[in-house]
């Protein structure tokens, strides 16, 4: 605290408020003997300090239920904290310069300590100022019990203890607000890190609890994960409850689903019940993969694997995938090894053919699966006859030895045609 020959001060936000050039001025006799009576009634407050300190902790326990239950939880610590506070706040009445940067540092931690234990700041500011409001109490009354007429020079320094008070008010909010965007970023951190163990799998067991609270999904829940790549929609809330995790290159949305089958509904797990309605509105070239449904955030490593699986199928120019709509593909891509050995063993001969020849054939076979057998409409879409489609089957089963009659062939011929589709390139 400072005495009255000192200008207001301007406060600046930061650990250290920084004070403004003062002007001199000329010191006033009626100022020395201010000081006088101030510093006489703070010596005698120092003597008093722990009486002080036990006032100060009956009204905040009376006025403030958050220092309520601090004082029942850790009674000595607080009781501690307050006395510290006070003895600077008076020692500064006697030697501001001197005390200065211990009081600060005083105030800091408080705020620090205060931020991290929860203690709301409205209630933290509320005790430095009834401090405040006790310190200025007690100068008052022990001047008038010793020197009636010397109590009217107190205003004169009156100004001073109170910037003194604005002063470590800021003080302690700025460190409070220091120290709770700290103990966002730790916390956030850590819902990253908890949330990137249960995607890659690795997360441990004793950890699912805290993961559960963290992400604020249910632990036993049962779970999807979207893959996206490309850019989020703008709204992604998926399901009745979502969890999005941002990647380098792909963002993972771990969504709790609802209506799934179980045992109980004789349904099976990959009941389309269960399967997450997606928004519309998806920016241009946007991919996403949606895996299948999973028991328990422990599985949840597992649902994302098929998330990518579903994100390989998609198409470079983007769109969705389905996992369960989308089986034999994701069975040729989860193994590109065996995709590209199918693909050699059934298309080897077609594949040797002139380029021309050999994209007219394949394009002719692609054609007629997708219209499920029908060389009717296979002509219609690569806009030749029906006659001309057969012809060209006849030539592909004569080159790769199997028949588009039987079901095991059939079966081969599509799989190596989708093979090739998904891994060229």
């Amino acid at each position: 605290m400072h005495p009255a020959a000192r200008t207001r001060t301007t406060f600046r936000t930061g650990p250290t408020p920084v004070p403004q050039p003062r002007s001199r001025r000329i010191r006033s006799l009626i100022d020395a003997d201010a000081l006088r009576v101030l510093h006489r009634a703070a010596r005698i407050l120092l003597d008093d300090l722990p009486d002080l300190t036990d006032r100060l902790l009956a009204v905040l326990r009376e006025q403030e239920p958050a220092y309520r239950t601090a004082l029942e939880n850790d009674h000595a610590a607080t009781w501690q904290e307050v006395y510290r506070s006070l003895r600077h706040s008076v020692t500064s009445l006697l030697d501001p310069r001197g005390t200065r940067e211990a009081a600060h540092r005083c105030t800091w931690r408080i705020g620090v300590t205060r931020a991290e234990q929860g203690l709301p700041l409205d209630a933290l500011l509320h005790a430095f100022r009834l401090g405040g409001s006790l310190v200025w109490q007690r100068l008052v009354e022990e001047t008038t019990r010793s020197e009636p007429e010397d109590t009217r020079l107190l205003v004169h320094v009156a100004t001073d203890v109170w910037n003194f008070v604005d002063e470590h008010c800021t003080l302690v909010a700025d460190a409070y607000r220091q120290a709770e965007r700290q103990l966002a970023w730790r916390r956030e951190n850590r819902v990253r890190l908890l949330a990137a163990a249960l995607l890659d799998g690795t997360s441990r067991i004793a950890d699912l609890p805290e993961t559960a609270e963290r992400l604020c999904l249910p632990e036993h829940g049962r779970y999807v994960v979207v893959a996206v790549a490309g850019g989020r929609p703008q709204d992604p809330q998926i399901g009745e409850s979502t969890y999005w995790h941002s990647g380098v290159e792909v963002d993972y949305g771990i969504v709790l689903v609802r209506g799934a089958g179980g045992p109980e509904s004789g349904e099976d797990d990959h009941d389309r019940a269960a399967t997450p309605a997606l928004p519309d509105d998806r920016p241009a070239g946007c991919r996403i993969g949606v895996g299948s449904t999973v028991t328990g955030l422990a599985a949840v490593g597992d649902a994302r694997r098929l998330a990518d699986l579903a994100l390989r199928i998609c198409p470079p120019e983007g769109g969705t995938v389905r996992l369960t709509e989308h089986l034999p593909e994701a069975l040729v891509v989860s193994c590109p090894e065996l995709g590209a050995t199918l693909t050699e063993c059934v298309l080897g001969p077609l594949l040797r053919l002139e380029p021309a020849d050999r994209d007219v054939l394949l394009d002719t076979l692609a054609a007629w699966f997708a219209c499920e057998g029908s060389a009717q409409r296979a002509g219609e879409r690569l806009y030749c006859h029906r006659n001309t489609v057969l012809n060209r089957l006849r030539r592909c089963e004569q080159l790769i030895g199997r028949s588009l009659a039987r079901p095991h062939d059939v079966v081969e011929i599509s799989l190596a045609l989708t093979a090739r589709r998904l891994l060229r390139g």
